[in-house]
């Protein structure tokens, strides 16, 4: 078979190296997008796939996820399951054309948006984006049901609690080693400890359970974020609970409710199980999120990078045709979605100037023209008297030599 000319979509077999090497490798050789087709079978797919010799079938779909060097890449790719993949290498072998179609939708069953966001209060990357969105998470309204989750470390699995219960790694965890958070500033004497991140982590899973899950908006959860990234996001008012109690009374959250939601979940001392805690690791299993931030839309991971555009436009698609509310309607085609979030209105559409405004416009264009065209008047005016007024005082020594002159005899010898 020759060569296909690009565009042309590269279908390449799952292997050693990551999913961004193949992808990235794909997109030099000229393919508009990469399919990758997966070389395990799935232990649900059943007598429909055929394993290759010595390997075993897998529980869990494997996730494409970016090895932390995919911003280069600008193609899409796609999975694609190991029994499909073959009916497609089959006719390939054949010599026969296939002709693919690579298209994503987000699922949209009904008139209700479920988004979630998993970070932690020390991720970098979200922290832009927590402090742009919680405005256009209250204009989106209930129907777009929020869920802010925290990713934290299993400090059991990984063997941060001893034989003997307590903490083997150091200020990483809490409740004995249970609850564990990488350290943000890679200083284990100093700074930021990832048991500090654990204690915020669950402060803001408070505050969710206590004013963002009754509505699914939590208008004081994301100014709460917001206020924090501005006032405590350094290393010595991280953990300062001064800070903290500022936060609180500027967000309009009540802190005793707050801190008593903390204790009566199991708290962070001793090697005891703190049910809230234990719910994120149960969800963080269940999603398969291995890299965040991390954005899902009812129910799918949202890939790209944490940005307002991206989040913004992936939930106003989850909503069923035509129930999407008012502010996806008007934002999303809009150049400047965020601005218009805010407004309520896209001020660069053309179709938004009102008749009034336009007539305003000519009116004020035309006083202006007549301003300059009189101002001109004036100015050339001006010029002429004072050109005038030379040309006389040239004159003017001629009359005062000859002012004395009898003109009638001078005529007549003249004659």
């Amino acid at each position: 078979m020759k060569p296909w000319p690009s565009p042309y979509i590269l279908m390449v077999d799952r292997g050693g190296c990551t999913f961004v090497q193949k992808v990235r490798n794909a997109q030099r050789s000229g393919a508009a997008a990469v399919i990758i087709a997966d070389d395990t079978c799935m232990c649900s797919a059943g007598d429909k796939c055929k394993s290759n010799t010595g390997v075993e079938c897998e529980t869990r779909e494997p996730v494409m996820a970016d090895d932390g060097s995919g911003s280069d890449i600008t193609i899409p790719s796609m999975l694609l399951f190991k029994q499909d993949a073959d009916v497609i290498k089959t006719a390939l072998k054949a010599n026969t054309s296939v002709q693919l179609e690579m298209a994503w939708a987000l699922p949209n069953p009904n008139k209700v948006v479920e988004y979630s966001l998993w970070s932690t209060p020390s991720d970098t990357i979200a922290k832009e984006f927590l402090t742009l969105f919680g405005e256009t998470a209250a204009a989106l309204g209930t129907r777009a049901v929020f869920t802010p989750r925290m990713y934290l470390y299993d400090g059991i699995l990984s063997n941060c609690q001893g034989p003997d219960g307590q903490n083997e790694c150091y200020n990483l965890c809490t409740n004995n080693g249970r609850y564990c958070a990488t350290d943000p500033d890679n200083n284990l004497d100093e700074g930021i400890s990832g048991a500090d991140v654990i204690k915020e982590s669950l402060r803001r899973i408070c505050i969710w359970q206590e004013y963002g899950l009754p509505n699914g908006v939590g208008e004081e959860w994301w100014k709460y974020s917001e206020i924090f990234i501005e006032k405590c996001d350094t290393a010595t008012s991280f953990m300062d609970e001064s800070c903290v109690q500022e936060v609180y009374g500027l967000s309009d959250i009540d802190g005793r409710v707050i801190e008593q939601c903390m204790t009566e979940s199991g708290g962070l001392e001793g090697n005891k199980k703190n049910t809230l805690l234990d719910a994120e690791l149960a969800a963080k299993q269940s999603s398969g999120v291995v890299i965040i931030p991390a954005v899902f839309v009812n129910g799918a991971v949202i890939r790209g990078g944490l940005t307002f555009k991206t989040v913004f436009q992936a939930v106003c698609a989850g909503f069923h045709e035509g129930t999407a509310p008012t502010v996806c309607q008007k934002c999303v085609p809009c150049p400047e979605e965020f601005q218009c979030t805010l407004d309520g209105y896209c001020a660069s559409q053309s179709s938004g100037v009102s008749h009034e405004l336009f007539l305003g416009a000519m009116i004020g264009m035309a006083l202006l023209f007549a301003l300059v065209l009189l101002v001109q008047y004036r100015r050339s005016k001006l010029q002429i008297r004072q050109q005038v007024r030379g040309i006389i005082a040239e004159y003017m020594p001629l009359d005062e030599e000859h002012k004395d002159v009898d003109w009638d005899e001078k005529d007549t010898q003249i004659t």
